[in-house]
Order: structure tokens, then sequence, then C-alpha cells
């Protein structure tokens, strides 16, 4: 995979488990403070502006392993960073509500984690664009869909990004879906709202245009597979209509030089 970044930093996997990987570009300052097989913590500094902590995490799916993960976290600062963001696959959900299918919501499974939060004071940020981030992509009744990837910040790191906000993006290639923190907020650029010409039907590739974008798709739900087909179906017309007026004003531009060139003679 290529990543237009100029810095990296590894943790190797086990085999083809675990690993870590961390990019940046040369407008961020990052310091290595401490890294192990769980996580990677730094100090960070964007665009020269005031340090902050930053802790990605991976951790261990293992009852007994969590507990101890969490109660190293609770003491990794000691006191000190107060503008603090911890974000990465947590491998716990806090309730019912973050979880469809599968083994029910057993609170007992997240004490650990809620220790380390009420410990701490920290914020488990909402994140826009989806409840849930992992599935087991299966569908129907073998559907599981739960809330495992979380971003926490400290009261002074909210306050020192106030416009912060985590969106969750498009999962390509793996069972969870990535997500994405703008410090300073996101600005959607407008788009022209989707609607479909019916001159389109005249045209008899926007009729193959659209079987060929309503093909079989593997969702867990009826509901998502029909969402998807509708929504790949749309970006399917919306880059033929763009071709096809690329062509068309190609085409009327060359009668219009035409016209231009009889106009003025007998």
């Amino acid at each position: 995979m290529k990543m237009k970044m100029d810095y990296s930093f590894y943790i190797k996997p086990n085999g083809s488990a675990g690993g870590l990987a961390l990019w940046w570009t040369n407008d961020v300052q990052i310091k290595i403070l401490k890294a192990r097989k769980r996580f990677i913590d730094v100090e960070i500094s964007v665009a020269g502006e005031s340090e902050w902590f930053g802790t990605f995490i991976y951790v261990p799916p293992y009852k007994e392993e969590k507990k101890d993960f969490w109660e190293f976290m609770t003491n990794l600062r000691n006191g000190s960073g107060d503008r603090w963001l911890v974000m990465g696959d947590s491998n716990i959900v806090s309730s019912q509500e973050e979880k469809i299918g599968g083994v029910s919501f057993n609170v007992n499974d997240a004490r650990s984690y809620f220790g380390f939060v009420d410990t701490l004071g920290l914020i488990d940020s909402s994140i826009t664009g989806g409840a849930f981030t992992w599935s087991n992509q299966r569908s129907e009744e073998d559907a599981i869909l739960e809330k495992l990837d979380r971003v926490l910040c400290s009261p002074g790191w909210n306050s020192f990004f106030p416009k912060a906000i985590a969106l969750l993006d498009i999962a390509i290639g793996s069972d969870h879906a990535p997500v994405l923190v703008f410090l300073k907020g996101f600005k959607r650029k407008y788009r022209k709202e989707f609607k479909f010409e019916s001159k389109w039907l005249l045209e008899e590739d926007c009729t193959s245009t659209v079987k060929d974008s309503w093909i079989p798709i593997s969702q867990p739900r009826n509901s998502h597979r029909f969402g998807s087909k509708l929504r790949r179906t749309k970006f399917s017309l919306i880059r033929w209509s763009k071709v096809k007026n690329r062509v068309n004003n190609q085409r009327k531009s060359e009668l219009q030089r035409k016209i231009k060139s009889f106009q003025g003679k007998s």
C-alpha cells in the first residue's frame, strides 16, 4: 500500500497477528516515547503548535490481558500530560447498544476499561458516520456488528481542540472501518445534489451502467445491501454522466464551429 508520508514507525507483528504502524508528514513533529506490541505512545506537535500526547492502541482480546493493559494505561502518564488522545481498537463494547448479534453484553467484561476511563476522567468521544466499527462480515442471523474502535481524550485535549471530530470511513479490505480524527473540524465541500436526469433514458449505455452497478453485494443485512447498491449505482451514473457530458460538449463545440464557418456565406 502506497502512503504519501514522510516518516514512519512500526511495531512488527507476531506472525500474522498484531503489529502497529504510525505514519506522519513533515508538518507534524512526533517524538516516540514508548512503544510495545500493543501501543505506540508519542508526543505530538502539529505545524509548530503546542505539544500534546497521543497513544495509539490495539488492546489484546483476552480478558486477563485486557485487565493488565488498562491498568498499565492508567499509570502510563504518571499524572502528567493534561492534553492526551487515546485511539485505536479497544476490543471491548461498553453497552448493549454498541453491538448487534453474538453474545449479549456483560458489564464484567468492561470493568477494567471503565476503571481506566473513570480514574483519569477521560471522554469517550462519539464517532460520526456509523454506530459500529467492526463486523464479522457474515450475513443475516450470523452477522455481528460492534463498536470496538474508540477515540478517548482528556478534558484538556478536548478544550485544546474544541472543534475536533471523529468520522467513520468505509471499511475496505478489513473487518474494521477506519476512524479519522480531524483536529480542527471537518468542512465537507458542497456537492451538487444528485438527480436522475430523464434524458439519460434515451441513452443505451445508461441502462448498461445501471445493470453493471446493480450486482449482488455481500452485506450483513438486506437493508445494507440495498443501500450499497443504490450508492454504487449513484456514483456509477455520476461518472458515466461526466464522460457523456464531456463527449456531448465536444460534439456541441464541433457543431458550433461548423455553424460559425457557414455564417455570412451565401
